[in-house]
């Protein structure tokens, strides 16, 4: 079966995904995918109970009675040795998650969908916010945020959707950056005490209007689904002459929170104070609609040991295109 590699995890699935890095490793892998089909424990409803209902969303996740919280600081040993969850989106894409607290046990994510939707549509949901519970489930934090590599390292952009993320990106990734995630940045503590963020998968996902914005043409790229008949989503492949997708993980440098366009000639970059700088952050985490006591305690404490050392800004990027080339000196300038 195909194999990948995506934040730092080794992933099989039974399905091709183009979206994904192909992984040439023959570890064991974090993570199985298997499209189409249902767990054997799907339909034991007596076991499971609503445990989250989100109306932004328009999701509804439930979980299964034997699985209880993970407190990544104090683990007790009387846990079960599994998590299980069902997912279903208003859409009726669907995912059954069986998350095992051993670490040498890979996480298995069954996923489904109906026959006027196709599979591309239930993988635009499995890269977003079903992975990044995933990764909450294994005890990191990860953010709403895109990431690119400059010289001095791996740069966020941090903000809600519609912020800019993508769109800040894909300007940099036409000034030969390299892209590390889009969308999901996990964060990863180095054994030196600092911060890294590992390669998510090699596209950028960017609206029409963005795609104009940098482009010249509200269709210059192809659809992120195409058999979808309203959701029209396209996407960048960084895997195309001219553009980089590293493959392996970059030291975290800085961190800009994305505000509203400057309508000057020039992007506006601003320090903004450790305290302003933990409000961001702790807004734009992902799937925080889903986290337990635990999981937010274990983000403030890594929060606590991350804006010591990263620098934290503001940036209002510029509305003009023409003058989107100086942004990349500008964020040197910051090094």
């Amino acid at each position: 079966m195909p194999r990948y590699l995506l934040y730092g995890r080794q992933v099989q699935s039974n399905w091709a995904i183009a979206d994904l890095l192909p992984s040439a490793g023959t570890a064991a892998f974090d993570l199985d995918l298997l499209f189409g089909v249902t767990p054997d424990w799907a339909n034991s409803q007596d076991t499971s109970r609503l445990w989250r209902t989100s109306r932004r969303q328009q999701l509804q996740v439930w979980r299964w009675s034997d699985s209880q919280p993970l407190d990544p600081q104090h683990p007790n040993p009387q846990q079960p040795s599994w998590q299980r969850f069902c997912w279903r989106y208003q859409d009726g894409c669907t995912f059954w998650l069986d998350h095992r607290l051993d670490p040498q046990t890979p996480t298995r994510i069954w996923l489904t969908w109906p026959n006027d939707l196709s599979p591309e549509d239930a993988i635009t949901y499995l890269l977003g916010p079903v992975l990044a519970f995933v990764v909450r489930l294994d005890s990191q934090v990860c953010l709403h945020a895109s990431a690119v590599a400059l010289p001095q390292g791996a740069v966020l952009f941090l903000g809600p959707a519609g912020a800019g993320k993508s769109t800040t990106a894909a300007i940099l990734a036409g000034q030969g950056c390299p892209v590390l995630t889009d969308d999901v940045v996990v964060l990863q503590e180095t054994r030196a005490g600092g911060f890294a963020v590992s390669p998510g998968y090699p596209r950028l996902r960017l609206w029409p209007g963005s795609a104009e914005l940098l482009y010249g043409d509200r269709q210059a790229l192809p659809r992120l689904v195409p058999s979808h008949p309203t959701w029209d989503k396209q996407y960048l492949d960084l895997r195309q002459p001219g553009l980089d997708f590293p493959t392996g993980a970059v030291p975290l440098a800085q961190i800009y929170c994305l505000a509203r366009r400057s309508s000057s000639g020039i992007s506006k970059i601003i320090p903004i104070s450790p305290q302003a700088a933990w409000r961001q952050l702790t807004a734009n985490t992902s799937v925080n609609y889903l986290l337990d006591r635990p999981h937010r305690q274990q983000e403030f404490e890594l929060f606590g040991r991350l804006l010591p050392q990263i620098p934290c800004y503001t940036l209002a990027v510029t509305q003009d295109p023409n003058r989107f080339a100086q942004l990349y000196p500008q964020l040197l300038a910051k090094a």
